[in-house]
């Protein structure tokens, strides 16, 4: 099945769907019991893949790390009040095995998972955890040359840095700007083997799903790496861990995805080592905290390097939606990453404006009250960017103007998208406050004739002069976090 040009992904916490479900069906449910009914519900959605976030195998270590960490334990009380022990199902991302977990129902549930999907025309994403695995991970005695190592000294001086496995003193993994993941063993991808060992993993994974996301990417990138780890990596590789491994699971697997949780502006860098998709984390950083002409700025990036981006306003790592944004501003946020070029992730909750970010130990959420209008909204703004114009059109950032006395347009950004006859315009007001302006848009066909432009959401019709489009612009009037998605007939 060919991915779409511009995917729309939703991203599931696996372990709490399953035990969501199961509770509401009052039997135990996996991976390949699932309810068609629960299925067909997704696939409602109109979204290309699902990302089954956190399938491989819990590891016993992470787990007991996870239970005993008193700073994780406020975490959970914070999100969860009532948690017990039994709700710590240990993090995604410490990898024991990659094998299906069993309490998901194993790499059987997975495989019937993945028919049903394909059966709806859905594609499956999962998880790929390339810099570090769980510290009771069968490397760790099998191959602990696999791993960035340390001394006696560095243990006794750095015992939340590093730990003992057998004789050998192993590293943990981290991310240069934070403190260590002390359930995690760090990988050395400077070594050969562990490169060998990573294609064979890789292409496992490919060999169970349409595509996967690459935690933390931008930590496998050559510089990156050996600034972090130094001489601890002994020689650097003279080809790019990406590359490699990306290059070789593509001959077995030509139309396996790879998307990059990536950060830090290595986005582009990541694209030319070969993956499909990147995190677009500086459009959501502009959209929450920034204003409207930083994100305009931001979307005068090359088309090549935009359509390989992923926009999302919330993912498992990030707050929730409801919880960052007002209602509007939610509302205005979620049409502009939806009408953007590139990639779209959605978060399931954030459709019925769930606001607690789950820590991802956790196996179990808190019962929130689905807000009915929010469910209503995210359905109608799916079903419009479902259009043909929106999935392979031809997408162009318009210009637009003010008045010497009337400076608001600044607050406004703008886009069109074209397919043959079909035309749709979007227009978001990104500020608490009422932004009036001229649109520009950059047909200059529209000449000649009198078009009707009607709003999919408010079903209002305007019925506009096709010469003052091009030209003057189109004006608008909009409220705080008010949006237009037009459509021109």
């Amino acid at each position: 099945m060919a991915w779409p040009k511009h995917s729309i992904i939703y991203e599931i916490n696996t372990w709490v769907w399953l035990n969501e479900l199961s509770r509401r069906y009052k039997k135990s449910i996996t991976l390949g019991s699932v309810p068609a009914s629960e299925w067909d519900a997704i696939a409602d959605l109109q979204v290309d893949a699902v990302w089954l976030m956190g399938v491989w195998e819990r590891s016993p270590a992470g787990i007991r790390i996870a239970r005993e960490l008193p700073v994780l334990q406020e975490e959970y009380r914070r999100a969860l009040p009532d948690f017990t022990m039994e709700d710590v199902a240990g993090s995604p991302y410490c990898v024991h095995r990659y094998v299906v977990d069993e309490h998901l129902g194993g790499p059987k549930g997975l495989a019937t998972a993945r028919k049903q999907l394909a059966k709806r025309g859905m594609q499956l994403i999962l998880d790929f955890v390339p810099n570090h695995v769980a510290p009771d991970h069968p490397w760790i005695l099998e191959h602990p040359e696999y791993f960035i190592q340390g001394s006696a000294d560095d243990f006794a001086q750095k015992p939340g840095e590093f730990f003992r496995a057998g004789d050998k003193i192993i590293a943990c993994g981290r991310d240069p700007y934070f403190p260590p993941w002390t359930d995690t063993a760090q990988l050395n991808i400077f070594h050969p083997g562990l490169r060998k060992a990573a294609i064979e993993t890789v292409s496992s994974i490919a060999s169970q799903c349409d595509g996967m996301r690459c935690d933390m990417a931008m930590l496998l990138i050559n510089n990156i790496f050996e600034k972090t780890w130094g001489q601890r990596a002994g020689v650097r590789q003279e080809t790019e861990y990406w590359q490699e491994i990306i290059a070789v699971v593509r001959k077995k697997y030509p139309d396996t995805l790879f998307m990059a949780e990536a950060y830090w502006d290595l986005e582009w860098e990541l694209q030319q080592q070969g993956f499909n998709y990147c995190y677009d984390k500086r459009l959501y950083d502009r959209l929450v905290h920034e204003s409207a002409e930083s994100v305009r700025q931001h979307l005068l990036a090359d088309l090549s390097y935009q359509d390989k981006l992923v926009r999302f306003i919330e993912n498992h790592d990030e707050p929730r939606a409801a919880a960052t944004f007002s209602p509007e501003k939610q509302c205005a946020a979620a049409v502009t990453i939806l009408t953007l070029p590139g990639a779209k992730l959605l978060h399931e909750g954030q459709f019925e404006g769930c606001r607690v970010k789950l820590p991802v130990q956790l196996g179990r959420r808190p019962d929130e009250p689905a807000d009915g209008v929010m469910q209503a909204f995210y359905r109608q703004l799916l079903k419009a960017v479902n259009a043909r114009a929106f999935r392979e059109g031809e997408w162009q950032l318009c210009e637009r103007s003010g008045w010497p006395d009337n400076q608001s347009y600044v607050n406004l950004v703008a886009w069109c998208w074209r397919n043959g006859q079909e035309r749709y315009l979007v227009i978001v007001n990104l500020l608490d406050a009422r932004a009036q302006g001229r649109i520009v848009l950059p047909w200059d066909e529209l000449s000649g004739r009198m078009w009707q432009l009607t709003d999919i959401f408010t079903n209002e019709v305007y019925e506009r002069y096709g010469s003052e489009m091009p030209d003057a612009g189109l004006f608008v009037d909009l409220a705080p976090w008010g949006f237009h998605l037009l459509s021109f007939h």
